[in-house]
């Protein structure tokens, strides 16, 4: 049996990379501001602090992509074994395919009779199709892109540690750290929210959890780079 060829994007693949753009914005924003923070307290040279801040957010935004790339790369791996098992499944045994199909029905309240009239019917129009989708939740021909994911996250890494970065550079010395506060409380903010709104969750709650740990992120590496 052969895969369908992908013509468009599932949900989850949009998602897959919407995901690891938020993710990756929001690792930018606080490794960035906390080496600016660190940086900052042990030294008043603004070209020092500049280079440290660049060379953070670029290290930052590779390793959320690589990174990204591995973890996605070996989903997409899971998915594709899965499509071969079920393939050779229904070479050598069909019917415990059709109990498969059958019983996933019969869970979702169908009645015995009705599922196994759906389990018959879907093996003759597409078997591989229906069992992916009912025991795996996968989509036959879509899977999840590593590089879509990798992309996203580098990109959105290096615009959100640009955030903290260009505050501290475009602002004047004496207004230069509550510049990086106000720009990293923005930041993180806008990544929490979206992060609930992409999960379902509550974003109110992941806004202030968000805020909170880059406060946090700021208080520590300022106290570390105090000691330098």
């Amino acid at each position: 049996m052969n895969n369908k060829v992908k013509t468009h994007q599932t949900m989850e693949e949009r998602l897959n990379a919407i995901r690891a753009g938020v993710l990756g914005s929001n690792d930018g924003i606080l490794t960035v501001v906390g080496v600016l923070f660190s940086v900052g307290a042990a030294t008043s040279n603004q070209f020092t602090i500049f280079i440290a801040g660049l060379a953070d957010l670029l290290a930052c935004a590779l390793s959320m992509a690589s990174g990204e790339y591995a973890s996605v790369s070996s989903q997409a791996d899971a998915e594709k074994v899965v499509v071969d098992r079920e393939t050779q499944r229904l070479r050598v045994n069909p019917a415990g395919v059709a109990e498969d199909i059958r019983a996933f029905y019969v869970s979702r309240g169908v009645t015995t009779e009705t599922a196994g009239k759906i389990a018959d019917e879907l093996m003759a129009k597409a078997p591989l199709e229906t069992i992916l989708a009912t025991k795996y939740d996968v989509q036959l021909g879509h899977y999840v892109s590593p590089w879509s994911a990798a992309v996203s996250s580098l990109i959105c890494a290096a615009i959100g540690g640009a955030f903290p970065l260009l505050a501290m550079i475009l602002s004047s010395p004496r207004w230069e750290m509550l510049a990086t506060i106000g720009a990293t409380v923005v930041a993180v903010a806008l990544t929490g929210y979206l992060s609930a709104v992409i999960g379902k969750g509550f974003p109110i709650k992941a806004i202030k959890r968000n805020v909170v740990i880059g406060l946090l992120t700021i208080a520590i590496h300022y106290g570390i780079g105090m000691f330098f």
